[in-house]
């Protein structure tokens, strides 16, 4: 007798493909687990709950599987306005999820129906957990930070959803940055007649962006103000499609209509645009050319064997410890490279006077009036945060961050070198042609 081997019926979905692994997390296995972080929670939730009935109970004036009796007027007292009893019945539970810096939890929240004067009734809202909020106001500026800490927004999820179970998307890390807009709107519109501003340093910065589902870059305004203290103060952050002159006059003409009185000595890159526009509205407002920003334009105007030469020289003449020494080196280096690159020279000279207006101030405040590094601290951290993201969303939100990571503390600002002098004010007797 012979026996057949029957073997099994292969299985249809043997030709689909193969799931994808699912990714463990390694922290969440049972050695990750903690006792104490699970009671915690759970006391949370029952303190929580504990709130929103007391909250009913008060409205109701009963507790729970409580009855109230009605009290009928007495022949001395006058017709009663509202019975003693209850206003209205309970009306089971829901579900509620909510997120805070303990954690996600569900909540189970009271329902009621309230009783009005024309005996309908309504639903009783609570005054504890607001209608759709998920995430307690400690948790949104938790996640708010963590995004101005320079971590994007899918990094954000992926560094907090561990702790919160998943409940922390991107589409979430959004939302909580985008309501700081209030606030900064309210910034921008400030009134800055009551700001004492000594000194003004203006620059500006390019960024990319996404406009119409392209990226575009774009130039951010920055104007930087120092006190009468020495301190150093933002006072407007805004984007534009350039560094043009309608540009720069835009942006300053705002700052005026909110009060910015003319200041006493103003620091540029040296941006045309920008030059022209501060023609126009201050004309005779002491202007100082960025030294850093024209010891590279001079180096753009020569070979690469010239530059160590070049550079001794302009720091020479820029660093020297005096007015006068600083003139009579300003001479030489202009005698000396006419003959041998006068495209140098011809770039220093474009510069004139303006590159020279900080020795005006005392000797004190040269070391912070020379530049708009200032400034550009601001940009290179601004840099640094957005570092992670390839493209901001719009243009609005690149401004948005900028002032942000002031207003957080992410970014401080200390006094100028030499504020102690401020008060000296401008020596505008100095002849700096001589």
């Amino acid at each position: 007798m012979t026996i057949h081997s029957i073997s099994a019926p292969k299985s249809s979905s043997s030709s689909l493909p193969a799931a994808p692994p699912i990714e463990a997390n390694p922290f969440s296995g049972p050695a990750w687990f903690d006792p104490l972080e699970a009671g915690v929670r759970a006391r949370v939730r029952g303190f929580i709950e504990e709130l929103l009935e007391g909250e009913l109970d008060a409205v109701l004036s009963r507790k729970r599987y409580e009855r109230g009796k009605a009290s009928a007027a007495s022949e001395e007292d006058a017709a009663p306005l509202f019975p003693t009893g209850p206003v209205g019945h309970r009306h089971g539970h829901r579900r509620r999820s909510l997120i805070g810096t303990f954690g996600a939890a569900e909540l189970s929240v009271p329902r009621a129906r309230l009783d009005n004067y024309d005996g309908t009734t309504r639903e009783w809202k609570n005054q504890t957990l607001k209608a759709y909020r998920r995430r307690t106001g400690e948790i949104e500026a938790l996640i708010a930070g963590a995004y101005l800490a320079g971590t994007n927004t899918r990094r954000v999820k992926r560094a907090l959803g561990a702790l919160f179970q998943g409940a922390v998307g991107k589409d979430v890390v959004s939302r909580a940055w985008r309501k700081v807009k209030t606030d900064w709107d309210a910034w921008m519109q400030r009134d800055l007649s009551a700001e004492p501003i000594v000194r003004l340093i203006l620059d500006g910065t390019c960024v990319r962006v996404r406009l119409d589902r392209k990226a575009t870059s774009i130039s951010l305004l920055v104007a930087l103000g120092v006190r009468a203290d020495g301190q150093k103060v933002l006072l407007a952050v805004k984007d534009m499609g350039g560094e043009s002159e309608a540009a720069w006059r835009g942006f300053l003409d705002d700052l005026c209509a909110r009060g910015l009185c003319e200041p006493d000595f103003i620091i540029i890159d040296g941006a045309p645009g920008l030059e022209k526009a501060l023609a126009a509205l201050w004309p005779n407002a002491p202007l100082q050319r960025c030294t850093v920003h024209k010891h590279r334009n001079l180096l753009a105007h020569a070979p690469k064997r010239l530059h160590e030469e070049i550079s001794a020289d302009y720091s020479d003449m820029i660093y020297a410890g005096s007015a006068k020494q600083v003139l009579a080196k300003r001479k030489h280096f202009l005698a000396k490279w006419r003959l041998k690159h006068r495209a140098v020279a011809d770039s220093l000279e474009e510069a004139g006077d303006r590159l020279f207006s900080f020795l005006r101030l005392p000797p004190a405040q040269w070391k912070s009036a020379r530049t708009t590094n200032a400034v550009e601290r601001l940009h290179e951290e601004f840099k640094r945060r957005i570092k992670t993201q390839t493209l901001l969303p719009c243009a609005q939100t690149a401004a948005m961050l900028f002032w942000a990571l002031m207003a957080s503390g992410q970014i401080t600002m200390r006094k100028i070198d030499g504020w102690e002098t401020i008060a000296y004010g401008v020596d505008n007797a100095i002849d700096l042609a001589a």
